[in-house]
């Protein structure tokens, strides 16, 4: 990746490499369909940063327990899963793309099956430990990273120097999730998508392992009716004051 890259806005160019420090976390956090993955993605374009999906993550778990049989209740087992296999990304690609024991699983993350059980398997609590340290080690290998989920502010990286939540209403959510299914050629409903959302965000929520919140200091943003595109420029603009102000403090 160009780490050259520059942060173009009405007001100039923004360097990162000239940041005072070698370090540069910037955490999105938000439901399910706020846009999350999307806007990380199209925004570590633009900052010249890597960017960590760590969705993608949880749905390789949630194909594992798929593939082997084992269901999401099972805690042992399905912890088990994650310390045989290994999941890794393919950092030649932009956006990178994610690797199940070096296959390439990023494409089938996204199915049904998988999206029906991700929450359950994302709610165990051994499980949540061994990825927030294997997101922590990403990191200190990726120190200039734009990464998402849903506790990167408040629980992985709660120092991170930026921190947003983006959030939507779950009728905008459950519609951008359709539109992504058709594109894939899979059959839906707009209706039991979005009840299969609004049930995951009070799974989300209400679990007692990093339940999904806003983050200490987090910059909340409604996507709803905001382009992709006003959403990564409305970030960059909030990256570009917290650079500003990390150049005076070093000055």
């Amino acid at each position: 990746m160009n780490r050259r890259m520059m942060i173009e806005s009405g007001r100039g160019d923004l360097a990162i490499e000239d940041l005072p420090s070698p370090n540069m976390i910037v955490t999105i956090d938000g439901p399910a369909g706020s846009g999350k993955t999307t806007v990380a993605h199209s925004l570590a374009r633009h900052l010249g940063l890597d960017s960590l999906d760590t969705g993608a993550m949880y749905r390789s778990i949630a194909l594992l327990a798929i593939e082997a049989g084992v269901p999401p209740d099972n805690h042992e087992a399905v912890v088990a899963l994650a310390s045989e296999h290994r999941i890794d990304f393919d950092w030649t690609c932009v956006p990178p793309r994610i690797l199940l024991d070096g296959r390439d699983v990023d494409d089938r993350l996204r199915h049904s099956d998988v999206s029906e059980i991700v929450s359950r398997i994302a709610g165990i609590p051994a499980l949540r430990t061994v990825m927030v340290r294997a997101q922590r080690e990403i990191a200190s290998r990726h120190p200039r990273l734009v990464t998402e989920g849903r506790d990167q502010g408040s629980v992985v990286f709660p120092d991170a120097e930026v921190r947003f939540y983006l959030d939507a209403d779950a009728g905008v959510r459950a519609t951008r999730r359709a539109l992504e299914m058709q594109r894939r050629g899979e059959a839906c409903d707009v209706n039991e998508i979005r009840h299969a959302i609004e049930a995951r965000d009070e799974s989300d929520r209400g679990r007692k392992d990093a339940p999904l919140t806003v983050p200490a200091g987090a910059i909340r943003i409604d996507t709803g009716d905001l382009t992709v595109e006003q959403v990564v420029s409305v970030l960059v603009d909030h990256v570009r004051a917290s650079f500003d102000s990390e150049k005076d403090d070093g000055s």
